[in-house]
């Protein structure tokens, strides 16, 4: 039996991973992950969108391939590790309800949308964050099911947890999920009178430190951002419509009906919970709850909310598991249609991406992820990559991340966006530009956006427009303006959104 499951569980680990090899290495890179990549051109202590470790596994994953720039290598660090993370997920599962449950936990997470196809492929830090925050639900059950009382497992929370904070600011409702559960389970509160939770904050700690030296040499400018985005006073009930249709989109309609169905029939019975099942329940429930409260407020991006579905997948695995037994043929067809329209979708989304086949009557899909390269080849054939004392802009940090890899980096790229300029802000200085020509690449082909960037530059004069393709077919065509001799530092500022809202000058 044993057996059996762990042979299906490497063949899920070897087909997934060549599927996402070839998944990986066929799509150009998408907006985020084009301006993660200059996380790897900079590193630094930590940044200002993120913790530094979505720059460790991009580096590592240029490094295994010799330096060679391109869209599977900038990948290949978080499709490993995604790897890892469903065997976290199958051992995590298999610890507490069996090897047929490990199986179908780790099955039900390659099956869904967006762990699948973005976190365990793409330049994101949800990857990371997926991989350091099973491990440390892992040790936490360890630490407060199997092993109350024991020192160290509370170490593997620790340095488990120290390297989810290290990859996304959302790791901190691990903590916080983990504290809700001690003190809402008499039997678990006698943990909080030994060392061993202590010594986990302690380690776990760690994690924030390089945040915490970052940002106190930019004036705390990250968690005054990301802070502004979960404050705010109007009532806002799209937000509700946007956790419930948010998730379900994300993880696929199927696979979200297996977690409603989950926290419908679990959480009335909650009060009786015991064991693994009450801290699962607790883990999840904190952020689901408190996205929801945000999402009531201020907006907030679709995928946040997963990390409250995380620790429902042992849950899931294990509701497979049972129903595999009485019902197998049930369970057998509906993964063949799960695999199926998984398949299909990918195929369908890569298709669009890679030819533009469909036109539709509103904005393409697929926009974000298409093209860049195109326009790089087309700056190597003008001689503008290899052009002294230039640099390429934009009024968008997604689109100069975007160029910056077309390029590959080859001329400088930087953001000219009074109010958001993210990165480019901390790369470089305003002075930096001074008495270079400046290539403007503009998307939305605005006749009053080269207005704006006039009184910087000594002349400015359009170059013939540039078009984008895909399949070799056009399908947009940017502006382009020759900026020559840039006579005054452009700023940046970034506008912290806040009731007060104010607008602070950034170094």
């Amino acid at each position: 039996m044993a057996g059996c499951q762990r042979r299906k569980l490497a063949t899920l680990i070897l087909v997934t991973l060549i599927c996402r090899l070839a998944w990986a290495a066929s799509l150009e890179t998408g907006q985020d992950e084009a301006y993660h990549y200059l996380y790897t051109v900079y590193p630094d202590w930590s940044y200002f969108d993120h913790p530094p470790m979505l720059m460790v596994v991009a580096r590592l994953g240029i490094a295994a391939c010799g330096g060679w720039l391109h869209p599977l290598s900038i990948r290949l660090g978080f499709i490993l590790l995604f790897a890892g993370s469903t065997w976290v997920m199958y051992q995590w599962t298999r610890r507490f309800y069996g090897e047929r449950a490990g199986f179908y936990a780790a099955l039900a997470l390659n099956l869904s949308a967006y762990y699948t196809a973005a976190a365990g492929a793409f330049v994101l830090p949800d990857g990371p964050l997926l991989f350091f925050a099973l491990l440390t639900m892992r040790a936490v059950s360890e630490a407060l099911i199997t092993s109350p009382g024991k020192l160290l497992p509370w170490v593997w929370v620790g340095l488990a947890c120290a390297g989810a904070m290290l990859s996304k600011y959302h790791s901190v409702f691990l903590p916080l999920g983990t504290l809700a559960y001690v003190l809402a389970t008499p039997s678990a509160r006698g943990s909080l009178r030994t060392p061993g939770p202590y010594l986990a904050a302690a380690i776990g700690f760690l994690g924030l430190v390089p945040v915490l030296i970052w940002n106190s040499q930019h004036d705390w400018a990250s968690f005054a951002f990301q802070s502004a985005r979960a404050v705010g006073l109007q009532f806002r009930p799209e937000g509700l419509a946007l956790m419930l249709f948010g998730p379900m989109g994300f993880l696929f309609p199927w696979i979200w009906y297996s977690f409603a169905l989950i926290l419908v029939t679990r959480i009335p019975r909650l009060r009786s919970a015991t064991g693994i099942d009450r801290l699962l329940l607790f883990m999840a429930l904190l952020p689901l709850v408190l996205f929801t409260a945000v999402a009531c407020i201020r907006p907030i991006l679709p995928h946040w909310p997963l990390i409250g579905f995380l620790p429902l997948y042992p849950l899931v695995g294990a509701a497979w598991a049972e129903k595999s037994l009485s019902q197998p043929v049930v369970v057998r067809r509906w993964i063949i249609f799960m695999s199926t329209a998984l398949i299909l979708i990918a195929g369908a989304f890569l298709t669009q991406a890679r030819f533009g086949l469909v036109q539709f009557p509103f904005r393409d899909p697929c926009i974000e992820i298409s093209g860049w390269e195109s326009v790089g080849e087309e700056l190597r054939t003008r001689g503008i990559v290899d052009r002294p004392d230039t640099f390429l802009f934009t009024d968008r940090w997604y689109e100069s991340g975007e160029l910056a890899f077309a390029v590959r980096n080859r001329i400088p790229v930087t953001c000219y966006k009074k109010g958001d300029a993210r990165g480019f802000a901390f790369w470089s200085r305003p002075e930096d530009w001074l008495h270079k020509d400046g290539i403007l690449i503009d998307s939305d082909r605005r006749p009053d956006l080269i207005e704006e960037y006039r009184p910087y530059f000594r002349e400015v004069e359009a170059l013939p427009s540039i078009e984008m393709k895909r399949g070799g077919r056009l399908f947009r065509v940017l502006n382009a303006y020759l900026c020559r001799d840039q006579i005054r530092p452009y700023p940046y500022t970034y506008v912290r959104k806040s009731p007060e809202n104010f607008e602070q000058r950034l170094p």
